[in-house]
């Protein structure tokens, strides 16, 4: 039996008072996948983590059936699954599929721009049809037990006024939907890439403050460009979490700040080659199942940005983890490239 210790307990307790979407990592496609997931698990055990989009069509008619798709690992909880989807029916399938795999939350994409999923209704072209979005939810709702939630932008092409964002929010919190994680920037759906998306169009931070004076019994989550912790402590101050997705990836070591900073817990172990250390044992289930070594130490590269040998560390694993060879013996010739560095808080305010 493992007996806590007093300040463990004090640390649950502080956590447990905030909302726990307090700090998110972003649904990213092709990025936050399970191996991801696993090793942000490792750097924050508070932050709530989110799957790529998953499109309803996959889950139902993939080839491998659900589990291709919806497995992950038991350590990332708490963890949310994103679905893509216009089709109320089908969504609330997902869902309950969703339920039974043991995820913590679901998550409708009312925010994605990019051409493939506008063409099957997918995204943040959604926003222009919010009677949909709120038959889509409740539809979700009446299939599981899980909280459902909705990510979407503050608006899209010509629609982009503070009322007919204020309206969307309104009909989709009609069906009961409490949790809203608001992308502070605009979709052009005619023109712009998905990377152009997430750059061009400008922050609008206060229009989603001005969501959360407006409706304060809904809990809202703000994304967009949020890159170290004192802009994140500051958005916080008027919203109710933090959706980070870009930074959290390329600069890992952010999360390291997220339990004590945010949650008021124990400050996360600094000792970087130690996390990286923690993740054999799953990396040689990974490697003895059939997997490439590089499928996970692809997301773990940024990790020592900013701090010298880092770049030497990610050439080595960029070019030798693809090899059929590449084992833990592999990211240990990349970590002998580090040079001993002293423990500290990467992430201080």
């Amino acid at each position: 039996m493992t007996i806590e210790s007093p300040e463990t307990r004090i640390n649950t307790e502080k956590a447990g008072k905030l909302s726990p979407r307090r700090f998110c990592t972003a649904p990213m496609m092709e990025w936050s996948d399970r191996h991801c997931r696993y090793f942000w698990r490792l750097l924050s055990k508070q932050a709530f983590l989110y799957t790529e989009m998953v499109t309803t069509g996959a889950i139902i008619h993939g080839d491998g059936g659900p589990k291709r798709f919806l497995a992950f690992n038991e350590e990332e909880h708490p963890v949310a699954l994103q679905l893509g989807g216009s089709k109320p029916a089908e969504l609330a399938q997902c869902s309950k599929i969703a339920e039974d795999f043991g995820y913590d939350e679901v998550n409708l994409n009312v925010g994605c721009p990019s051409d493939r999923v506008q063409n099957n209704m997918i995204g943040a072209c959604l926003m222009g049809h919010p009677n949909l979005v709120a038959d889509c939810i409740k539809a979700m709702q009446d299939a599981t037990s899980l909280p459902v939630t909705i990510k979407h932008r503050i608006g899209i092409d010509d629609q982009d006024s503070y009322e007919q964002l204020a309206a969307f929010v309104d009909t989709v919190a009609a069906t009961g939907c409490k949790t809203f994680i608001i992308h502070a920037r605009k979709a052009i759906l005619q023109g712009l890439s998905p990377k152009e998306n997430r750059e061009i169009p400008p922050l609008k931070y206060d229009v989603v403050h001005q969501i959360k004076r407006d409706f304060p019994e809904l809990e809202i989550i703000i994304n967009g460009g949020l890159a170290d912790m004192p802009s994140i402590s500051d958005q916080l101050k008027a919203v109710d979490g933090v959706m980070v997705g870009r930074e959290a990836y390329h600069n890992p070591a952010l999360l390291l700040g997220v339990d004590h900073h945010l949650y008021g817990c124990a400050q996360s172990s600094t000792d970087l080659k130690g996390i990286i250390r923690e993740m054999y044992p799953y990396i040689e289930q990974h490697l003895i199942s059939g997997g490439k070594l590089a499928y996970i130490t692809r997301h773990i590269l940024g990790l020592f940005n900013g701090l010298p040998g880092a770049r030497k560390f990610r050439r080595h694993l960029s070019e030798q983890a693809y090899k059929p060879t590449a084992d833990l013996q592999t990211i240990e010739d990349a970590l002998a490239l580090m040079p001993m560095i002293p423990s500290e808080d990467p992430i201080t305010p």
